[in-house]
């Protein structure tokens, strides 16, 4: 097929690449190292008699989709051991010691043999992705190996390959899977359109995952500190066009407290960040023994911006000015309207709480200080849209032990 051998000269050359952009670059040498003597490790570590449940997610933002069922299925399910894959260095080295996993590692480059190889080791009885993975080496041979498959918390889009003339390799792909868990009724109908019937549309698992860190959550106490009595505005995972519409709103704003994440710790934009804020500003790994004077917290430190949102009136979400917003539900969870970039759309979260009033789209610094004024001056305005929020993600809950009993078969 024409198709397929074409897909493999791109998986092959896509490959050499990064093994060339590896000698000057820490990302793609880690993409190459963590995937050498990967098979070795794991026919050392899987056992004759285990039974496994294979998750597999793209990076770490995807884990956090995948991380309700990790933590299900170990849970629940005691006689299956999991192996967690990764594709990228990102997610991997963070995650590559998580506890509720029985087995963490990468998934191998997309060729037959590599693919081969790797599923006579794990053997898997269970083969789960989580939205986006589509790789068509392995789906031919999970298929060919009979190995039950499915895809989680998975959405379409009319303008995806699937649906495309050229689609056709892509959309035969979709038969390796058991079932299609789906996000939202479009993406049914979409499949539907192709010949897919196997969709359930379940949900998001992420919402799970926020429900779980809010309901275990303890407030951050340098935060609540930072804070004292005054209202607090958390702009989390932001990039440079995020913290530019932020700073005139921080400083047209003295009695507001901000914190400030960054999504990369850029020396250069902290800097410039702390320097540009009129009501000063100072960093978490840096903090003096008095910080009560200061109105900006930099968050610049990683694992705690998730806890720091429960501490918050109001929330910004950055992303929006680049390739898409990031986790809008983390702030929901906890009952706050939550503002964003606009390049939104491709995550119906964010459709949804805009829909229902407790999201919102700014494209300047302008649009972002109506939104907020109106918000600051009218407490039960900012009561009502809070409630929506939170009543929002509750009504989202459960999508995680849907799925797994259904894929266990149970009622």
């Amino acid at each position: 097929m024409v198709g397929m051998w074409l897909y493999n000269i791109c998986i092959a050359l896509y490959a050499a690449l990064v093994r060339l952009v590896a000698h000057f670059n820490e990302k793609a040498r880690l993409w190459c190292s963590g995937r050498k003597g990967m098979i070795e490790s794991l026919r050392g570590a899987i056992g004759e008699g285990d039974r496994v449940v294979w998750i597999h997610v793209s990076s770490l933002g995807d884990f956090e989709q995948g991380r309700p069922l990790v933590d299900y299925v170990h849970s629940h399910y005691p006689d299956y051991k999991v192996l967690l894959t990764f594709y990228s260095p990102a997610g991997y080295e963070v995650r590559k010691n998580y506890p509720n996993a029985d087995y963490v590692s990468y998934i191998p480059v997309d060729t037959r043999r590599k693919v081969r190889r790797f599923l006579d080791v794990v053997k898997p009885e269970i083969a789960i992705f989580v939205k986006y993975e589509f790789w068509l080496n392995m789906l031919c041979e999970l298929r060919r190996r009979n190995i039950r498959t499915y895809i989680v918390s998975a959405i379409f889009r009319r303008n995806s390959i699937f649906f495309h003339p050229v689609g056709g390799l892509w959309r035969k792909a979709l038969g390796a899977f058991d079932t299609l868990f789906v996000q939202d009724e479009n993406s049914k109908h979409l499949l539907a359109e192709i010949g897919y019937e196997n969709v359930v549309v379940a949900g998001d698992t992420r919402f799970d995952r926020v429900i779980t860190i809010a309901d275990e959550a303890e407030r951050v106490d340098v935060v609540e500190q930072f804070r004292g009595a005054k209202r607090l505005f958390v702009a989390g995972s932001t990039w440079g066009p995020d913290e530019e519409i932020l700073v005139p709103l921080i400083n047209e704003n003295p009695d507001i407290k901000f914190v400030v994440a960054p999504h990369e710790m850029d020396e250069s934009r902290i800097e410039r960040l702390v320097r540009e804020v009129k009501g000063g500003a100072v960093r978490y790994t840096q903090l003096p023994s008095d910080f009560a004077d200061k109105q900006v917290l930099v968050l610049d430190t990683v694992g705690l911006l998730s806890r720091v949102y429960g501490s918050a009136e109001w929330a910004y979400v950055g992303g929006g000015f680049g390739v898409g917003i990031h986790n809008t539900l983390e702030a929901a969870v906890y009952g706050m309207p939550v503002a964003f970039g606009p390049k939104y759309r491709k995550f119906k979260e964010a459709c949804d709480l805009i829909e229902l009033g407790a999201g919102r789209s700014v494209r300047s610094a302008e649009e972002l200080k109506s939104w907020f004024d109106e918000l600051k001056s009218d407490n039960d305005y900012l009561a009502r849209l809070s409630a929506l929020a939170k009543v929002y993600v509750n009504q989202h809950r459960g999508v995680t032990e849907r799925v797994v009993k259904t894929i266990f078969n149970f009622n």
